[in-house]
């Protein structure tokens, strides 16, 4: 019998995401964002990357290709100068880190699973093969 329902689930799964947003690495995203916030070159050179995308979108409507080129010359010189800067670095690398996070938590859970229902069908772990196609394959031998 199931001893757990989806709402036990998500219930453990929220104890685990409040564990999470208190790790060094999220902790880490939290500064990162917080100091792009403050920082006066990211944000203008942001608002500026917005206005000309906006430009680029009217000179595409209008067909003017080579406008619109220059325009995207200049949105690709403001991204670079952008990742230049080191708190965009910081910022780019803690999303890295949190996202590898969430990724190892999702594949473990996954994995635990995996291997939870092999076993408890007498499967074998190796092959990955769970027991009711064990089952199965000896029995259409006889």
């Amino acid at each position: 019998m199931a001893k757990y329902t989806k709402d036990d689930i998500v219930a453990r799964a929220k104890e685990l995401a409040q564990m999470i947003a208190e790790t060094e690495e999220v902790d880490f995203f939290k500064r990162a964002e917080a100091q792009i916030q403050e920082n006066e070159k990211v944000r203008s050179t942001i608002s500026n990357i917005k206005g000309l995308q906006k430009q680029a979108v009217n000179l595409q409507h209008f067909g003017k290709q080579e406008a619109l080129k220059k325009t995207e010359d200049k949105i690709d010189a403001l991204q670079n100068e952008l990742d230049e800067i080191p708190v965009v670095q910081e910022f780019k690398q803690s999303q890295v880190e949190v996202n590898e996070l969430l990724q190892l938590v999702a594949s473990a859970i996954s994995n635990a699973v995996t291997d939870e229902i092999i076993t408890s069908t007498g499967g074998n772990l190796l092959s990955g093969e769970t027991g009711s196609h064990i089952k199965n394959s000896s029995c259409s031998h006889h």
